[in-house]
């Protein structure tokens, strides 16, 4: 199995927001961890969420999936719709 390696000091990467409620037990255990490497708990709750995420076979599986999924082009069985012709009561009300 492999292990989880975080590097002391790291903190400062770019971030989005994600709100989510963890049980009190893991907040407390990310709070240990990010106080014995010398993060900030955003940095470490990154590198477990990445570490996890990158062990996790079947959704590596679906993530290459949903990938190659979304770089193939879109074929539209549908044509463009035809512009209609002008009707000639609305012609006849321009001359």
């Amino acid at each position: 199995m492999s292990k989880l390696k975080l590097e002391h000091g790291i903190s400062r990467i770019r971030r989005a927001k994600l709100q989510s409620s963890i049980d009190q037990t893991v907040a407390d255990d990310i709070e240990l961890m990010a106080e014995w490497s010398n993060n900030e708990t955003n940095y470490v709750v990154n590198e477990l969420l990445r570490f996890a995420l990158t062990h996790e076979e079947d959704f590596q599986k679906y993530k290459a999936s949903a990938a190659a999924t979304a770089s193939r082009p879109a074929v539209s069985a549908k044509q463009s719709p035809a512009k209609p012709e002008p009707s000639p009561t609305s012609t006849a009300a321009h001359a």
